[in-house]
C-alpha cells in the first residue's frame, strides 16, 4: 500500500476520532456549507472550538474553507480523503482475510480429528 493512502488514511482517523469534529462533519453532511458561526448555532460547541476543529478538518482534507461574502468563510465537506481511508480499510480487511480463513480451516480440521 502506498504510504501517501496510509498517510491520508492516519488524517482521517485521526479527524474521526473526535466526538466534536464527527458531529461538525454531520453537520455539514444535512445541512450543506455553513460558517464557523451558522455550525455554532447548530451545535452544542463555541465557536472557537469549532473553529479550531475547522482546521484540523481542512489539514485532514475533509473540508474546504471557501471565501463568501462579507469575508465569512464557508465550509463545505469534501469526499475524497474519506474515500481513500475506505480504501485503505478494504485492503486491511482484504490482507486479513486469507489468513482468518486458513486459521478457520485449520481449527475445523483439528476438531474433525479429535485435535
Amino acid at each position: 500500500m502506498p504510504p501517501d493512502i496510509e498517510a491520508v488514511a492516519e488524517q482521517v482517523f485521526t479527524a474521526l476520532a473526535d466526538p466534536s469534529r464527527r458531529g461538525i462533519l454531520a453537520a455539514l453532511a444535512s445541512g450543506g456549507p455553513a460558517t464557523a458561526t451558522d455550525l455554532a448555532g447548530r451545535l452544542p460547541i463555541t465557536r472557537q472550538a469549532i473553529a479550531k476543529h475547522l482546521t484540523l478538518l481542512a489539514d485532514a482534507g475533509l473540508v474546504t474553507a471557501e471565501p463568501g461574502e462579507r469575508r465569512r468563510v464557508r465550509y463545505r465537506l469534501r469526499s475524497a480523503p474519506m474515500q481513500v481511508a475506505q480504501q485503505f480499510l478494504a485492503a486491511l480487511a482484504r490482507d486479513w482475510d486469507g489468513p482468518l480463513e486458513a486459521l478457520t480451516k485449520h481449527l475445523e480440521t483439528n476438531e474433525d480429528h479429535g485435535g
